[in-house]
């Protein structure tokens, strides 16, 4: 899941200030999930706006929305009516959907109101770590599906450096050293061979920006529709 944050109240206070009517608009989603821009965050938010404005003797009209994907269209166009009643939206989703709510509207401002972090999965209740960095070459068999390069700090794909002790990263005591992990996942596997092996080059042409991917049946449909 994409993990995401809440940006400081005073910072979103700031972007939205000039405007008399805001949309707050959260995802059901990830942020959801992860507390930061579902149903609930979103009226939290909307509450605080409308007080800090009653305290500055300010007239403003706050609108409130959920839906269940900023990332997706289909879900966009319902709330797209709603959403041209008021000077600007305060987007809680992944920068994806935040871009995705305005290319839809264009004409008007919308305000990103979190930080995104990253893929993680939930680890305990309320605490949430980083997995993936979506490098586009996936290579977890060859690591016992523990990622290097999203958890070890220094991406090292071809062993642990000389600053991890006791099975703990040199830049955190907190923080498990990948390699160690590594080693231990492959060692309950009877593959520490693995070890022994030098990680090719990262393959870093497939990370070229912005990527794009069409599912195949799609694609053949269009190939198809062409020839017709």
């Amino acid at each position: 899941m994409i993990v995401g944050e809440r940006k400081p109240f005073e910072e979103i206070q700031e972007r939205v200030k000039d405007y008399k009517s805001l949309l707050v608009l959260g995802c059901g989603t990830c942020v959801s999930v992860c507390m930061a821009g579902g149903e609930k965050e979103v009226e939290l938010l909307a509450s605080q706006l409308r007080m800090a404005a009653q305290l500055k003797n300010g007239n403003v009209k706050i609108e409130e929305a959920t839906i269940q994907r900023q990332c997706d269209r289909e879900y966009i166009e319902p709330i797209l009516e709603k959403a041209r009643g008021v000077e600007a939206v305060l987007s809680l989703a992944c920068g994806a959907g935040v871009q995705l709510v305005a290319d839809m509207l264009e004409t008007q401002p919308v305000v990103p109101g979190l930080n995104t972090r990253f893929i993680g999965v939930a680890e305990a209740e309320g605490v949430w770590s980083e997995r993936c960095r979506a490098c586009g070459n996936c290579l977890l068999a060859d690591y016992g599906g523990i990622c290097p390069i999203a958890r070890c700090p220094k991406g090292l794909v071809n062993g642990q450096c000389g600053g991890q002790k006791e099975g703990k990263c040199e830049t955190s005591t907190e923080r498990d050293c990948a390699w160690a992990l590594i080693y231990e996942r492959l060692s309950k596997q009877g593959r520490l061979d693995k070890m022994e092996e030098l990680a090719p080059l990262k393959d870093y042409s497939v990370q070229l920006h912005p990527a794009k991917q069409v599912n195949e049946a799609y694609l053949k449909g269009e190939i198809e529709a062409v020839h017709q």
